[in-house]
């Protein structure tokens, strides 16, 4: 028994070469299948309400836990992951972004997803972000292209500095207002013209979640507008949370103990205290590692990546699940 577990972080699941969009970043589903296989030979599987239980009670876990848990609510979890794990008998955890399931709007995070994999020239897109911010110096008052690329351009464990400088000044650098226009703009040039019927076909319904939630799945909080939460005020904050919990109760959802996970994995003391008040039990980041409960702030737990496990059932066990 032990204190630790893996908690698994999923985006995209879907058959990719089959898709209109192969380029886009997720994980193929016969890799998640492979995954599962792996994840069932040396792991003990748990549910949100074990890992719950455990910070509540302060009891112990099963050796190699592992909590798999699924962020923004796309269809394929419904039509790719909910079968596999219904078929294994494995629990998961999903957190919706209200937003695109009630106002059937494309999130600006999914917009920039889809124009990366539309895009194969990423210097291109960083020229027509240069050309915006160009454009809109003296309105917004604006900092140098030169200025920003040397802040933003950092490469990531999974991008390149120019990938890294597209996400970031269309998801957190920019003005919101000026963020929004570019990457529509980017979206109905490079990926589609109607937005909602794009938004029907990328993220679950109502029913479908409800669905999930009958079957046994958990259903946790991912904010509303999936902003960088962060970069809100307080009473922001507390409107993200609240929203999101009215969801969660008007699907069935217990909100008396809960799990926030962070949109971009971003948090900061404001939304803890606001968490705390709202009797959120445990907080998921993206943070890298295994989230230990005695030395991790239950607010704060990191994650592993769904690249940071082997995809193929037979392989032998790599650095994580030795850890």
């Amino acid at each position: 028994m032990s204190r630790t577990v893996s908690i698994i972080m999923y985006h995209y699941v879907r058959p990719l070469e089959r898709t209109r969009y192969p380029e886009i970043k997720g994980l193929a589903l016969d890799h998640f299948e492979g995954q599962i296989g792996y994840i069932k030979r040396h792991y003990h599987v748990i549910s949100a309400y074990d890992l719950m239980d455990a910070v509540q009670s302060g009891s112990d876990l099963p050796s190699n836990a592992l909590l798999l848990s699924f962020d923004d609510a796309y269809s394929d979890h419904f039509s790719y992951v909910f079968p596999v794990l219904d078929r294994e008998k494995l629990p998961g955890s999903f957190f919706p972004a209200v937003k695109c399931i009630l106002e059937r709007r494309v999130l600006d995070v999914n917009k920039i997803h889809f124009i990366l994999a539309c895009v194969a020239d990423k210097f291109r897109l960083v020229q027509k972000i240069k050309s915006f911010v160009q454009q809109n110096r003296q309105v917004y008052d604006l900092e140098s292209n030169e200025a920003y690329w040397e802040r933003v351009a950092k490469p990531s464990r999974w991008d390149p500095p120019e990938v890294i400088f597209i996400k970031r000044m269309l998801q957190r650098e920019l003005p919101e207002e000026l963020r929004i226009r570019i990457t529509d703009a980017l979206f109905k040039e490079y990926v589609s013209q109607d937005e909602q019927a794009f938004a029907e076909e990328l993220y679950m319904s109502v029913d479908q979640i409800a669905c999930l939630r009958r079957n046994g799945m958990y259903i946790g909080s991912h904010g509303f507008d999936h902003y960088w939460l962060d970069t809100l005020s307080p009473e922001s904050q507390q409107k993200e949370v609240d929203l999101a919990l009215d969801f969660l109760a008007w699907i069935g959802c217990d909100t008396e103990r809960w799990i926030m996970c962070y949109p971009n994995g971003s948090y900061n003391d404001s939304l803890l205290d606001i968490l705390a008040d709202y009797g959120c039990v445990l907080g998921l980041t993206t943070a890298m590692g295994i989230a230990d409960l005695d030395a991790h702030n239950p607010l704060t737990l990191p994650r592993l990546n769904t690249n940071d496990l082997p995809k193929r059932a037979n392989e032998a066990p790599n650095e994580w699940t030795k850890k």
